[in-house]
């Protein structure tokens, strides 16, 4: 079994390919600033997706899209306020938070995609 550290590359991994399969395209891939990292940035159309992935092998502990906190969700927002200021965008985009939770549990992992979950 994978490591928690691999289990989550593993799921990024997925994620991304589940986005690109789904019709977006993809900006960054573990965006890091001072403010924190953001799993996937992607983009549906002209909306910025900012995208956390949460892979879990079990619900012992709550599945992944259980795990969201308001105190993450409000990381989650001043990490893409902080991508838009960075990006030096003259006009605020449209954006949307969305959460995949991914649940490993055998060889072929199920997803969970919630849109503008935050």
């Amino acid at each position: 079994m994978k490591n928690k550290q691999s289990l989550g590359k593993s799921g990024e991994q997925f994620a991304a390919r589940l986005i690109i399969n789904s019709g977006l395209s993809t900006v960054n891939l573990n965006y890091r600033c001072p403010k924190g990292e953001m799993d996937i940035i992607a983009r549906d159309g002209e909306t910025l997706v900012f995208i956390e992935v949460r892979t879990r092998r079990s619900s012992f502990r709550g599945w992944g899209e259980e795990s969201i906190t308001q105190q993450k969700a409000k990381r989650l927002r001043d990490i893409a306020s902080y991508y838009v200021l960075q990006q030096g965008y003259t006009n605020w985009p449209s954006l949307r938070f969305d959460v995949i939770a991914i649940r490993w549990i055998s060889d072929n992992p199920d997803s969970v995609w919630i849109q503008a979950a935050i």
